[in-house]
């Protein structure tokens, strides 16, 4: 066993055991008590935050605190599908508890109706990692340069009509596993010339290699100066996503939420005043980012919840299992073309 968390080690139970089967068959058994040990904070149940919701129960972490103040809306009907329908103007988070609980009995699923804009320190400080979506800017710094100071994992996601993000913070020193194919050494006495000599893949085994990933601050991902020659070297390589992210929660600072399709004229317009705004500010030309952006950014899209709240909830699993390579730090997701870009982190 790798012994990376200083914690108790928890016990999987027959119960647990069957329950996790296919799990502790995929990853082993050491990862699932790793993850069956953790606690997770999961802020905004939105589509996308009931998509990550799901993905954790069932990996079978053991705690998942549901965090909202947001009332159920016809739209959080349409795009989240732990509430039932009867839970028009109930809160987001307790309408959502009960169809939660019954995916995976064995994880303890609470409700916390409170604003996460409210919550002290110490409230992130009990957890082993904290997943903010449908968040300002602000508060994703703050919590972000929080948790990190107490090696608390931070992830970040939301998704804007076709378009999705996450982003994950491991800390400086993130150690994980990963199964790689044993290598098979040339017997002494092989002499069938220099292709026998040489180490040859084993299909049949695997050996499990240690290894160490650092990860930056949302701060200074976000922050990037873009005006020095390295940075403009790296501009060629960075997903226009990483610039439609900042006009986005730009927009959310500015007007205390996302684009609503029921003011389509008015915050196009805006859109696209801060488009302008924030590329200038960095230093870059509006045209790095064209006007077609504005008419795919307008609420949140099942489809488009279903494959961000994936990722974002198997890089949660992955981190807290510590098992396999975790994305580095972004994770953009286009629903116009069904593509994701991975492992962006700015002009480093």
């Amino acid at each position: 066993m790798i012994d990376m968390i200083d914690k108790e080690d928890p016990v999987i139970s027959e119960e647990e055991a069957a329950q996790y089967d296919r799990q502790i068959r995929l990853w082993g058994l050491d990862a699932q008590k790793r993850l069956r040990g953790s606690r997770v904070l999961l802020a905004g149940l939105g589509g996308l935050g009931a998509e990550v919701a799901k993905n954790l129960i069932l990996a079978g972490v053991k705690g998942l605190t549901l965090l909202d103040h947001e009332q159920v809306s016809e739209e959080s009907c349409r795009a989240q599908f732990l509430v039932p329908v009867s839970a028009r103007g109930q809160n987001r988070a307790q309408a959502s508890l009960e169809r939660a609980q019954n995916l995976n009995p064995m994880v303890e699923v609470h409700a916390d109706p409170g604003r996460v804009e409210d919550k002290p320190d110490d409230f992130f400080l009990q957890f082993d990692a904290v997943c903010l979506t449908g968040c300002s800017r602000d508060l994703m710094v703050r919590v972000d340069l929080l948790c990190s100071q107490h090696n608390i994992k931070v992830f970040c996601g939301d998704v804007y009509g076709f378009y999705g993000y996450m982003f994950c913070n491991l800390g400086p020193e993130h150690n994980y596993v990963e199964e790689k194919p044993k290598m098979m050494k040339p017997s002494a006495d092989s002499t069938d010339g220099p292709e026998a000599k040489r180490a040859k893949i084993d299909p049949n085994e695997t050996i499990m290699v240690k290894k160490t990933a650092s990860f930056c601050s949302l701060k200074a991902a976000l922050e990037v100066d873009w005006t020095g020659e390295k940075a403009r070297t790296a501009l060629k390589r960075t997903p226009v996503d990483y610039f439609l992210l900042h006009v986005l929660l730009k927009f959310r600072t500015d007007k205390g939420r996302d684009p609503d399709p029921k003011s389509f004229t008015e915050d196009s317009l805006l859109l696209r005043q801060i488009r302008d705004d924030v590329l200038e500010a960095l230093a870059l030309s509006s045209d790095l980012l064209n006007d077609d952006f504005i008419s795919f950014c307008f609420s949140e899209i099942s489809p488009v919840c279903a494959v961000v709240g994936g990722v974002l909830g198997q890089e949660v699993v992955k981190a807290l299992s510590q098992r396999d390579a975790p994305h580095r730090n972004f994770f953009f997701f286009d629903g116009r073309k069904g593509n994701g870009v991975v492992d962006f982190f700015g002009p480093n």
